[in-house]
Formats: C-alpha cells, sequence, structure tokens
C-alpha cells in the first residue's frame, strides 16, 4: 500500500478491545494498570508516545454493582466520538481521557501501562475513573480509543493529534504539572536527548508520592509535596506557581535575541468554568501566531520550549505569568487545563 492509499483508507483512531494484564500500586495515589491485547498490535503512533494521549470507555454498572458490557464500536466515517454519542447513555459507559506511560507494543502480547490518579473526596467518592480503577482486577475488560499505527505517514509521533509535545528545536525546555500531568512529563523525560537541559516541576498530593524519573537531558527534577509534611495541605497548584516563577524568571528570560526580551501582550481571557484551556504551537491559528511576538518565526525556531498542564485555573495563571510577565512567545509554549476544580472532564 503506497502512501497516499494509507492516506485516504486508513483512519487516524481505532478502537482496541483490552483487557487488565495487571494491576500495581506505584504511591498512595498513583495506581498503575497494564492493559494486554493482540488488538494492540495495530496500536500506536510509530515513535516515542511522548504525551500521548487515549481514551478509556469506563463501564458503567447495573443495579446489583456489576459491569455492563461495552457496546463495540463500528468506527464509521461519522467519527467514534458521534458512534459513541449515539449509544445508549445507560450502557455505553464514561468516557476518560489517560496518556499512556509506557507500552510494549513488539512484544508476542502487546501491553501499554497507564497510570491513574486515585483521587476521592473525604466521604470516599471518586470520579468513574477512579472509581474503576479501585476495583479493577486481571481479566478486567475495557475499550480504549487510541492511533492506528498503520495511519502513521513517517516514523514521528506528530502525525497523531493526541500529541502536543513539539518542542521543535528547542534545546532548553520547561515542563511543569501536576499529578494528572505526571505520567506525560515522565514519558517526555525519557524520551530527551542527551543535548536538551531545563526543568520539570512537578507537583503532587504527597511525598510518597515522589517517583524514580529517568533522562538522557540534563534536566533538574523538582518535586513539589501538598501534602501535611508542613502540617497543612497546601493548595492546589501554589507550590507550583511559585516554584515555575523561580525556575523562569523576569524580564525577557528566553527571547530569541537581546531585542526580543521585555515583557509580552496580555493574553486573551480565557472562561475555564466555560471553556477548555488549551493551547499549543500546533493548534494556534495564523491571525494568532501574527499577533505574537516573533510572527515571522514559525513555531519551534526558537531555543526555548514549555509544556504546562494541570488544573486549568492554574494553568491560566501561569499562562499569564509565561506569556505576559516573561515575554515567551506564544509559539514556543503548550498550555494545557487537564482538569477543572469541580468539573468532571471526558
Amino acid at each position: 500500500m503506497n502512501t497516499r492509499e494509507v492516506a485516504t483508507t486508513e483512519p487516524m483512531t481505532l478502537a482496541f478491545e483490552v483487557t487488565v494484564s495487571s494491576v500495581q500500586e506505584l504511591s498512595p495515589n498513583f495506581r498503575r494498570i497494564t492493559f494486554g491485547g493482540y488488538a494492540l498490535r495495530d496500536f500506536g503512533v510509530n515513535g516515542d508516545s511522548l504525551d500521548l494521549r487515549i481514551k478509556l470507555m469506563i463501564p458503567s454498572l447495573a443495579a446489583d454493582g456489576t459491569e455492563l458490557p461495552l457496546p463495540a464500536f463500528e468506527m464509521t466515517e461519522a467519527g467514534w466520538y458521534r458512534e459513541w454519542l449515539a449509544m445508549d447513555p445507560a450502557v455505553r459507559g464514561s468516557m476518560r481521557t489517560y496518556t499512556v506511560r509506557s507500552s510494549r507494543l513488539d512484544s508476542v502480547y502487546p501491553e501499554i501501562d497507564v497510570d491513574f490518579v486515585m483521587h476521592f473526596d473525604d466521604h470516599g467518592h471518586g470520579g468513574p475513573a477512579a472509581n474503576w480503577a479501585l476495583n479493577a482486577k486481571p481479566g478486567d475488560a475495557i475499550t480504549i480509543i487510541g492511533p492506528n499505527n498503520r495511519a502513521a505517514l513517517c516514523r514521528t509521533a506528530e502525525n497523531y493529534g493526541g500529541i502536543e509535545w513539539r518542542p521543535g528545536l528547542a534545546q532548553r525546555v520547561l515542563l511543569a504539572g501536576d499529578e494528572t500531568a505526571l505520567p506525560a512529563i515522565s514519558a517526555i523525560l525519557e524520551s530527551l536527548p542527551a543535548y536538551m537541559s531545563g526543568h520539570a516541576i512537578l507537583e503532587v498530593p504527597e511525598a510518597g508520592d515522589f517517583q524514580e524519573l529517568e533522562s538522557a537531558a540534563d534536566v533538574q527534577i523538582t518535586w513539589l509535596a501538598r501534602g501535611a509534611s508542613i502540617g497543612r495541605s497546601r493548595p492546589h497548584g501554589e507550590l507550583l506557581q511559585d516554584a515555575v516563577r523561580k525556575a523562569v524568571p523576569v524580564p525577557g528570560w528566553v527571547g530569541l535575541k537581546a531585542a526580543d526580551g521585555g515583557a509580552g501582550p496580555e493574553p486573551e481571557d480565557v472562561n475555564v468554568d466555560v471553556d477548555i484551556l488549551w493551547e499549543t504551537p500546533a493548534r494556534m491559528e495564523t491571525g494568532a501566531i501574527a499577533a505574537t511576538k516573533n510572527p515571522d518565526m514559525p513555531a519551534g525556531a526558537m531555543p526555548f520550549y514549555a509544556w504546562i498542564a494541570g488544573e486549568a485555573a492554574v494553568i491560566k495563571d501561569m499562562r499569564r505569568y509565561l506569556v505576559r510577565d516573561v515575554g515567551i512567545d506564544r509559539k514556543q509554549v503548550a498550555f494545557m487545563g487537564y482538569w477543572r476544580q469541580g468539573k468532571a472532564e471526558g
């Protein structure tokens, strides 16, 4: 099959029916679930998974607490999401977005690992994904919507829309996020070449959630625990914001040349209670690029790149600081509101 045929006949995403292979307790607030299945032979991006996003279809529960079988996807031309919306809400399950932490797709029995944040309120109530993960056991079935490796047109991961990490020519990087971004940041760190340097800043619920991370790059990894080591829990994102300000001081720290230094424009406001905060170089429209500090430079052409993800209101504040106060060109940074306080996410 030639490249033209692949582009016109292969869907970018497929529905993969998999089962739980194993469950591992990583820390007080993280549980790793390994999914396996021969269907995963067609899964992947023909490159590093980086911050690869997938959709997990969490089964609904019957009145007696047993899981209802998930309807099968036909992956019609209308698209998997419309197909899912058209299913009976009582049996289609809940859809949640997760990151592939690691994979072994070339194994005889292909597998992928997904790390779940085990977040519950004071009454022990969690969202559909956390509740499912709490009770998951080997053999449990689930459906994953993810990339079709036959649709990749080259040996890079950039063909799939579920990847935002695109540093371009940058040699200095900033990675920052809360516990929901930890799997993505961990996978990105493992992929970085030795010539890169920078900072990775991770805020998690408690010190017991710190993990051993590996990277060939000269990246300083900073762990921040909100928990009660100081007698009280810090507000979500407070430690992360303070650490980012220290790692990226003002003014004009990352200008392409001296004339580019200094503060930047006020970014347009995003109401995170209504809209999703998701601004990445790959998604910016031409008009927005023209309004950036270096409109003559394409995305990825400058020496610094930042990747910031977590709770939307926290990300919004860091977006304002990095764009307005530090003056980072918006083509060189990805801001992603992975979730919103008090709101269920898909």
